[in-house]
């Protein structure tokens, strides 16, 4: 397990992750649980991260990222970030219990802040 937080670290996520953002504010907004003003805040604390979005793993959307969310169960979404994880050699990041242990069956870091 890896466990650290490293200031200035560029942050992986692969092409659909600014479209899950954008669902899980506006999800929590019709739900009452987030104002807009608070998901504008977020979006602009969002800012302040070194986030570089992956668009490679699109090519591998049609073989790796299938075959993944089979395997594991997993939406095609959620084996969008292991394929990324698994190809880059990156530590990976969730709090979702299923999905950690998909990530820990690839052998994949986990990060833990």
């Amino acid at each position: 397990m890896l466990q650290a937080v490293i200031d200035g670290a560029t942050v992986f996520v692969p092409a659909v992750w600014k479209l899950e953002v954008v669902n899980a504010l506006v999800v929590a907004e019709r739900r009452k649980k987030v104002a807009p003003e608070k998901s504008a805040k977020f979006l602009q604390d969002l800012r302040r991260f070194n986030i570089t979005v992956d668009v490679d793993g699109l090519d591998q959307v049609f073989s790796t990222v299938l075959d993944q969310a089979r395997l594991y169960q997993r939406s095609a979404y959620d084996a969008s970030y292991l394929e990324l994880a698994q190809r880059r050699g990156l530590p990976f990041a969730t709090k979702d219990e299923p999905l950690r242990k998909a990530a820990e069956e690839l052998g994949l870091l986990i990060f833990q802040p």
